[in-house]
Protein backbone atom coordinates (compact mmCIF):
# COMPACT_ATOMS: atom_id res chain seq x y z
CA UNK A 1 0.00 0.00 0.00
CA UNK A 2 1.46 3.28 -1.01
CA UNK A 3 2.15 6.26 1.43
CA UNK A 4 -0.26 8.95 1.42
CA UNK A 5 1.20 12.34 -0.65
CA UNK A 6 3.43 14.40 2.31
CA UNK A 7 1.72 17.26 4.10
CA UNK A 8 3.82 20.70 3.61
CA UNK A 9 4.57 23.09 6.21
CA UNK A 10 4.69 27.05 5.27
CA UNK A 11 8.14 26.85 5.00
CA UNK A 12 8.33 24.48 2.58
CA UNK A 13 5.61 25.81 0.15
CA UNK A 14 7.64 29.48 0.31
CA UNK A 15 10.82 27.69 -0.96
CA UNK A 16 9.02 25.67 -3.78
CA UNK A 17 7.92 29.62 -4.60
CA UNK A 18 11.15 31.51 -4.71
CA UNK A 19 12.48 28.32 -6.57
CA UNK A 20 9.91 28.60 -9.36
CA UNK A 21 11.55 32.15 -9.89
CA UNK A 22 14.44 30.99 -12.04
CA UNK A 23 12.22 28.77 -14.12
CA UNK A 24 11.43 29.71 -17.62
CA UNK A 25 7.88 30.85 -16.80
CA UNK A 26 7.96 31.89 -13.22
CA UNK A 27 4.80 33.34 -13.03
CA UNK A 28 2.90 30.65 -14.65
CA UNK A 29 4.40 28.01 -12.33
CA UNK A 30 4.04 30.14 -9.12
CA UNK A 31 0.22 30.00 -9.90
CA UNK A 32 0.48 25.91 -10.68
CA UNK A 33 2.12 25.74 -6.51
CA UNK A 34 -0.86 28.43 -5.32
CA UNK A 35 -3.93 26.76 -7.37
CA UNK A 36 -2.46 23.55 -5.73
CA UNK A 37 -1.89 24.77 -2.04
CA UNK A 38 -4.02 28.14 -1.96
CA UNK A 39 -7.45 26.21 -3.71
CA UNK A 40 -6.77 22.78 -2.98
CA UNK A 41 -7.12 21.85 -6.95
CA UNK A 42 -6.44 18.37 -8.21
CA UNK A 43 -3.67 18.14 -11.01
CA UNK A 44 -6.80 17.75 -14.06
CA UNK A 45 -8.51 20.70 -12.50
CA UNK A 46 -5.10 22.91 -13.05
CA UNK A 47 -5.13 21.82 -16.20
CA UNK A 48 -8.46 22.24 -17.26
CA UNK A 49 -9.07 25.67 -15.51
CA UNK A 50 -9.70 28.36 -17.98
CA UNK A 51 -10.05 31.88 -17.63
CA UNK A 52 -14.20 32.27 -17.77
CA UNK A 53 -13.94 30.09 -14.74
CA UNK A 54 -11.90 32.76 -12.54
CA UNK A 55 -12.90 35.91 -14.42
CA UNK A 56 -16.33 38.02 -13.64
CA UNK A 57 -17.98 38.94 -16.86
CA UNK A 58 -16.77 42.50 -17.29
CA UNK A 59 -13.22 40.45 -17.67
CA UNK A 60 -11.55 41.27 -13.96
CA UNK A 61 -10.75 38.43 -11.49
CA UNK A 62 -13.23 37.51 -9.78
CA UNK A 63 -13.71 36.64 -6.02
CA UNK A 64 -14.18 32.68 -6.37
CA UNK A 65 -13.08 29.97 -8.34
CA UNK A 66 -15.60 27.70 -10.33
CA UNK A 67 -14.16 24.58 -11.11
CA UNK A 68 -16.71 23.30 -13.90
CA UNK A 69 -17.79 19.69 -14.25
CA UNK A 70 -16.21 19.39 -16.94
CA UNK A 71 -12.96 19.04 -15.53
CA UNK A 72 -13.83 18.09 -11.67
CA UNK A 73 -13.64 14.58 -10.76
CA UNK A 74 -16.86 13.00 -10.87
CA UNK A 75 -18.46 15.97 -12.65
CA UNK A 76 -18.86 17.66 -9.19
CA UNK A 77 -18.84 21.19 -9.86
CA UNK A 78 -17.79 23.66 -7.53
CA UNK A 79 -17.22 27.32 -6.18
CA UNK A 80 -14.23 28.28 -3.78
CA UNK A 81 -13.72 31.49 -2.35
CA UNK A 82 -9.87 32.67 -3.64
CA UNK A 83 -6.93 33.58 -1.65
CA UNK A 84 -5.97 36.58 -1.80
CA UNK A 85 -2.22 35.22 -3.02
CA UNK A 86 -3.62 33.46 -5.44
CA UNK A 87 -5.22 35.91 -6.96
CA UNK A 88 -2.21 37.97 -6.93
CA UNK A 89 -0.58 35.82 -8.59
CA UNK A 90 -3.44 35.09 -10.99
CA UNK A 91 -3.66 38.95 -12.32
CA UNK A 92 -0.01 39.23 -12.79
CA UNK A 93 -0.38 35.86 -14.94
CA UNK A 94 -3.97 36.90 -16.52
CA UNK A 95 -1.74 40.31 -17.27
CA UNK A 96 1.12 39.07 -19.00
CA UNK A 97 -1.57 36.96 -21.12
CA UNK A 98 -2.65 39.87 -22.53
CA UNK A 99 -5.75 39.74 -20.74
CA UNK A 100 -7.80 36.75 -22.22
CA UNK A 101 -11.37 36.01 -21.31
CA UNK A 102 -10.63 32.20 -21.84
CA UNK A 103 -8.76 29.88 -22.70
CA UNK A 104 -6.18 28.23 -20.66
CA UNK A 105 -5.00 29.71 -17.42
CA UNK A 106 -1.65 27.51 -17.45
CA UNK A 107 -0.42 27.05 -20.62
CA UNK A 108 1.47 24.89 -22.31
CA UNK A 109 4.81 25.32 -24.43
CA UNK A 110 1.61 25.40 -27.32
CA UNK A 111 0.02 28.04 -25.66
CA UNK A 112 -3.19 25.16 -25.05
CA UNK A 113 -4.11 23.34 -21.86
CA UNK A 114 -1.48 21.32 -20.58
CA UNK A 115 -2.61 17.76 -19.71
CA UNK A 116 -3.12 16.30 -15.77
CA UNK A 117 0.13 14.32 -16.46
CA UNK A 118 1.94 17.33 -17.48
CA UNK A 119 0.60 18.66 -14.25
CA UNK A 120 2.08 15.74 -12.25
CA UNK A 121 4.98 15.27 -14.14
CA UNK A 122 5.58 19.21 -12.90
CA UNK A 123 5.37 18.63 -9.62
CA UNK A 124 7.20 15.26 -9.37
CA UNK A 125 10.15 17.00 -10.95
CA UNK A 126 10.04 20.45 -8.60
CA UNK A 127 9.71 18.11 -5.28
CA UNK A 128 12.63 16.01 -6.56
CA UNK A 129 14.89 19.77 -6.73
CA UNK A 130 13.28 20.41 -3.97
CA UNK A 131 14.54 17.27 -2.26
CA UNK A 132 11.24 17.14 -1.18
CA UNK A 133 10.48 13.80 -0.48
CA UNK A 134 7.35 11.60 -0.38
CA UNK A 135 5.55 14.24 -2.13
CA UNK A 136 3.35 14.09 -5.22
CA UNK A 137 1.12 16.85 -7.02
CA UNK A 138 -1.28 15.46 -4.67
CA UNK A 139 0.69 16.87 -1.49
CA UNK A 140 -0.75 20.93 -2.26
CA UNK A 141 -4.01 19.29 -2.27
CA UNK A 142 -3.78 17.02 0.62
CA UNK A 143 -1.81 20.50 2.59
CA UNK A 144 -4.84 22.60 1.76
CA UNK A 145 -7.52 20.00 3.49
CA UNK A 146 -5.44 19.24 6.88
CA UNK A 147 -4.66 22.75 6.82
CA UNK A 148 -7.97 24.26 6.45
CA UNK A 149 -9.05 21.46 9.11
CA UNK A 150 -6.72 22.37 11.65
CA UNK A 151 -7.84 26.08 11.41
CA UNK A 152 -11.45 25.22 11.45
CA UNK A 153 -12.43 26.14 15.40
CA UNK A 154 -11.28 29.86 14.31
CA UNK A 155 -13.81 30.12 12.00
CA UNK A 156 -17.10 28.50 13.25
CA UNK A 157 -16.97 26.29 10.05
CA UNK A 158 -17.35 22.08 9.86
CA UNK A 159 -15.57 19.58 7.81
CA UNK A 160 -18.51 19.52 5.37
CA UNK A 161 -17.58 23.23 4.95
CA UNK A 162 -13.78 21.49 4.07
CA UNK A 163 -15.50 18.65 2.19
CA UNK A 164 -17.27 20.98 -0.14
CA UNK A 165 -14.12 23.03 -1.04
CA UNK A 166 -12.37 19.52 -1.98
CA UNK A 167 -15.38 18.54 -4.05
CA UNK A 168 -15.65 14.93 -2.09
CA UNK A 169 -18.58 13.37 -2.58
CA UNK A 170 -18.29 11.74 0.36
CA UNK A 171 -17.19 13.08 4.24
CA UNK A 172 -15.21 10.36 4.78
CA UNK A 173 -12.68 10.71 1.75
CA UNK A 174 -12.19 14.06 3.12
CA UNK A 175 -11.05 12.48 6.85
CA UNK A 176 -8.56 10.44 4.95
CA UNK A 177 -6.69 13.44 3.46
CA UNK A 178 -6.60 15.12 7.17
CA UNK A 179 -3.03 14.42 8.31
CA UNK A 180 -2.60 14.19 12.34
CA UNK A 181 -0.28 16.27 13.97
CA UNK A 182 1.65 14.65 17.03
CA UNK A 183 2.31 18.39 18.58
CA UNK A 184 -1.31 18.68 18.67
CA UNK A 185 -2.39 15.25 19.98
CA UNK A 186 0.16 15.95 22.49
CA UNK A 187 -1.24 19.35 23.52
CA UNK A 188 -4.91 18.03 23.77
CA UNK A 189 -3.93 15.39 26.30
CA UNK A 190 -2.55 17.72 28.29
CA UNK A 191 -5.79 19.64 28.39
CA UNK A 192 -7.88 16.49 29.23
Amino acid sequence: MSQPARVLVPADVRRLAARVKSHRHPVRDHAIILLSFKAGLRACEIAGLDWSMVLRPDGRLDHQVAVSRHIAKNGSARRLPMHSDLKQVLARLHFSQGAPRSGPVVRSERGCHMTARSIVNWFARLYAAAGLIGCSSHSGRRTFITRSARLLSHTGGSLRDIQELAGHRSLSTTERYIAGDRDAQRKLIRLV
